[in-house]
């Protein structure tokens, strides 16, 4: 209990003293993941627009294997990107291995198929709803894209926030090809790792709190958006 009570204290000096450190690991998983979510987001959102509207041979198999890699083993993703990455792979001549840029990569293929599959959904639902209004106003591809992205903007914000989720927690992938290595590519979840195992309990602890604080703050955005979106479609 004295170690416990020890730990939260030592975290909180650490939380409120700026260390230089300690602020480059959050950072840099800022920057890793919200680069990684807003490539995620324009691939996903054409990506899913598409297969929700488009119809052609294979759509089916195409929906399913968009929702399986919403559940893609984040250890999977890691060690194929290493494998494409590593000097013997296709794109080891780049050198992008173990840099900010790999963990870029990994996060962005981990969150593209839930923002394409929200969308997808999204999109879907709305033109179930509009598809034969805006068929008999005769609306062009255009037009009806526009109507029902402006119409669906909360849930894809929902999805944006679901993805940064994921990224920002994710530790597997980012460990293998990032290899945690100080100041270049230790994030937040790879340093409480490194630092639970070495008995450093107030850093880990404090990264800890920052994560969960992020944790919370996007969960009780995704609340005030579909809280929002709730009470616009009960005024309309």
């Amino acid at each position: 209990m004295e170690t416990f009570v020890t730990a939260f204290s030592e975290a909180g000096a650490l939380l409120v003293s700026f260390d230089a450190d300690f602020l480059s690991i959050v950072g840099l998983s800022l920057r890793v993941s919200l680069t990684a979510v807003a490539i995620a987001c324009l691939i996903g959102f054409p990506l899913g627009t598409l297969i929700s509207l488009a119809r052609f041979p294979g759509r089916g198999g195409a929906v399913l294997l968009l929702n399986t890699f919403m559940g893609m083993p984040p250890v999977v993703v890691g060690l194929i990107v290493f494998l494409l990455l590593s000097r013997a792979g296709p794109f080891g001549v780049l050198g992008l291995l173990f840099t900010p840029t790999a963990m870029i990569i990994a996060q962005t293929i981990l969150v593209t198929p839930i923002v394409a599959a929200l969308t997808r959904q999204t999109v879907e639902d709305l033109w179930a709803e509009y598809g034969e209004h805006l068929r008999s106003l005769d609306a062009g591809p255009l037009t009806t894209l526009s109507t029902l992205i402006v119409d669906a903007r909360f849930s894809l914000t929902t999805a944006v926030l679901a993805g940064f989720g994921r990224a920002i927690a994710e530790v597997g992938a980012v460990m293998i090809i990032g290899g945690n290595i100080e100041h270049v590519t230790r994030v937040m979840t790879t340093a409480i790792a490194l630092e639970t195992s070495k008995g450093n309990l107030s850093t880990a602890l404090g990264l800890g709190i920052v994560l969960l604080a992020l944790a919370l703050a996007v969960n009780a955005a995704v609340q005030l958006i579909n809280g929002s979106a709730a009470r616009r479609a009960a005024l309309a």
